[in-house]
């Protein structure tokens, strides 16, 4: 802007310029649109994983190498890479990502068919690794979770959300099960039962919130039953695998083999009480009796040093995330964001009930990790994706008024 003086010299108006602070305060900003409790639900579980895991493994010197803060400062160098992951999932945004996701999609059944080839390695009995070296690996299977949901809810809600069909058609609906079943296949050859589980809920969910007929829900269902028959008359199972079936069935089954692991769980979280042993002082923990105990068990830690209070305030937690998923999910204006959101939920919804229950000895040992809990840089990395995934629905404005 600029005017005239009296004595005919050019005066030079600026617009006030705002702080940057102002800009990320603004009403409209990304920052104020965040689901702030989510967040803070989801760094609080990740504090709570940095604490544990430390416990857990700080004087398990033959996996530490001699040094107790090995696993301490790898967990810190996940969480923060994983928020940095969060960041660029809200930055790209969900909607720019759906355009991305046919690359993506390959990428990751190409990161599993890896895993089956000589660069794969073998932890626990799966062949789902690939070792990067200085202690580090990546689990593709893993990062399938999310691009099954992108891939699926791209073509689920392609044609409702242009306005060419109420509900997705039976050939729709045929086209997206493909897309879920090649990464599946993949996975069961590992073999990890476990992510193949959380990839049917994945499935039912999305085509449960896309509004396809209940008939392929039906039909998956009985499909399913079907399959498991299939899998255990045509040997697939590893006899690892079997025996901890057997296990779960049969507690007094192998008490010194696969039957460990679970008593020793309850055991450690049947100690705890109602405010446990306090941080660092589990006697289970301490002795070393749980396998495992950083990853899969975590929650047996808490459940011992922080007793019950902890461990519920970890359910507690949880469950926020998943309250205000469901938030996000019904508040969206497209398919496309619902069923992407609907899919993280039934994704972090059945995971965390598998683990927690395996170590309450109410659900079969499948070795899944515990969101934001467990030590694992992938199930790390995917679980703060799907968060920025979230957010990106949340905060961004419907199509019609973006």
């Amino acid at each position: 802007m600029s005017g005239m003086s009296a004595d005919g010299f050019r005066i030079r108006r600026f617009a006030p310029q705002r702080s940057a602070w102002a800009r990320l305060t603004d009403r409209d900003s990304v920052v104020r649109r965040l689901d702030w409790v989510m967040l803070l639900a989801a760094l609080v579980l990740s504090g709570f994983s940095t604490l544990l895991v430390y416990s857990a493994t700080r004087g398990r010197t033959e996996l530490t190498h001699g040094d107790p803060y090995y696993f301490l400062l790898r967990n810190l160098l996940n969480i923060g890479i994983g928020l940095a992951l969060a960041a660029g999932a809200v930055w790209a945004g969900h909607r720019t990502l759906r355009g991305a996701v046919p690359v993506l999609y390959v990428v990751s059944v190409l990161g599993c068919l890896s895993v089956l080839t000589p660069l794969g390695a073998t932890i626990n009995g799966a062949r789902s690794w690939i070792q990067l070296g200085g202690g580090f690996s990546i689990q593709p299977s893993e990062f399938t979770k999310i691009t099954i949901t992108l891939g699926m809810a791209m073509l689920l809600a392609q044609a409702v959300d242009a306005g060419d069909r109420p509900h997705p058609d039976h050939r729709t609906v045929l086209q997206a099960l493909g897309i879920a079943a090649v990464p599946i296949l993949v996975i069961l050859l590992m073999p990890d039962l476990g992510s193949v589980m959380v990839l049917v809920v994945i499935v039912l969910a999305v085509l449960l919130a896309s509004g396809a007929s209940n008939r392929w829900i039906a039909g998956l269902l009985g499909a399913g039953v079907l399959g498991c028959v299939l899998i255990w008359q045509l040997g697939i199972l590893d006899e690892y695998q079997i025996n901890r079936f057997a296990a779960f069935a049969n507690p007094a089954f192998d008490p010194a083999g696969v039957g460990y692991n679970t008593k020793q769980a309850r055991i450690a979280i049947g100690s705890g009480g109602l405010t446990g042993s306090g941080l660092f002082h589990g006697s289970q923990t301490t002795g070393q009796f749980v396998p495992e105990q950083q990853t899969d068990f975590i929650f047996t830690v808490a459940g011992e040093e922080l007793g019950f209070v902890g461990a519920g305030t970890i359910i507690l937690l949880i469950g926020v995330i998943l309250w205000r998923a469901c938030r996000i999910a019904r508040e969206t204006t497209e398919l496309y964001g619902t069923v992407v959101a609907a899919g993280i939920i039934a994704w972090f919804a059945f995971q965390s009930f598998e683990n927690i229950g395996m170590t309450l000895g109410i659900m079969p040992v499948t070795g899944l990790p515990l969101p934001f809990v467990s030590y694992g840089g992938s199930s790390m990395f995917a679980a703060w994706i799907a968060v920025g995934l979230l957010q990106s629905i949340k905060v961004q404005r419907p199509l019609a008024s973006a």
